[in-house]
């Protein structure tokens, strides 16, 4: 499917996901949020995607969110610009397969929050990350309040979000916000040897997983060992789940197929 404002590629079960915005540092306006929920939407259901990477064009990952867009909201409009972002980023931390970040450049906003949906999180040592939203007298809008303290800590989320403060990819790692920083020249190949690194490994498993982590932070502790107890039994009903077990007793490399 053609895009105006992503361009998506896809090799080897790898869909990178390219925001296409880059005079505008790729800000995420209504029509690049819907571009990427259509996207998601499809690739939902799509079996030829195993793995997607999203990153930006240019210098930028996503500057944040269109202020000119923004400039023109009233409470009504607000609330169902916040709908928008909440739901694309709920499509992306929800979606069955591993997302993952290449942040390049610039992720401040509506991108660090996109960024924080992903479920890992690459930056070159150029990135720059930031919630600035207190400088325009707004508020994160897309899950930053959320997301942010859940990733750093309560503590720190309060003080980037209250000071607007922009911080490096080396001080992201150092909080726990990003995963790993690479040279610039090297973050898009990293990115691809962690997807492929991922797609060698049970699809059924690593989506299971990535369901187990993301419900257990939403429930207390027993509540989550009480839903991997359960995930963890019906694993075993698959065969990947067999061939996994077989191959590793044969010292063999495990054939999954995903069932």
């Amino acid at each position: 499917m053609e895009y105006k404002n992503i361009i998506v590629k896809k090799e080897d079960k790898i869909a990178v996901v390219t925001i296409n915005r880059e005079k505008a540092l790729n800000a995420l306006n209504d029509e690049v949020i819907a571009e990427l929920q259509d996207f998601f939407r499809h690739a939902w259901m799509d079996e030829s995607i195993g793995c997607v990477i999203i990153t930006g064009a240019g210098k930028a990952f996503i500057a944040g969110a269109d202020i000119s867009e923004l400039a023109q909201c009233d409470v009504k409009k607000g609330v169902k610009k916040s709908m928008m972002g909440l739901y694309l980023m709920h499509s992306i931390e929800n979606f069955p397969r591993p997302v993952i970040a290449a942040v390049n450049g610039f992720a401040l906003g509506g991108g660090c929050e996109l960024a924080m949906a992903c479920d890992i999180r690459l930056a070159s040592e150029r990135a720059k990350f930031g919630q600035p939203e207190v400088n325009l007298g707004l508020i994160p809008g897309y899950g930053g309040t959320q997301r942010l303290a859940r990733l750093v800590g309560r503590g720190k989320a309060k003080q980037l979000i209250f000071t607007g403060d922009m911080i490096d990819a080396v001080e992201a790692h150092r909080i726990g916000l990003v995963d790993e920083v690479y040279p610039a020249e090297e973050l898009m190949n990293k990115a691809m040897e962690m997807a492929k690194l991922i797609l060698s490994k049970s699809p059924i498993a690593i989506s299971v997983a990535k369901e187990c982590i993301n419900r257990g932070l939403d429930v207390n502790l027993s509540a989550g060992c009480d839903f991997e107890k359960a995930s963890f039994g019906n694993i075993f009903g698959t065969e990947d789940a067999m061939e996994g077990m077989k191959a590793f007793l044969e010292k063999r490399k495990a054939e999954f197929k995903g069932k």
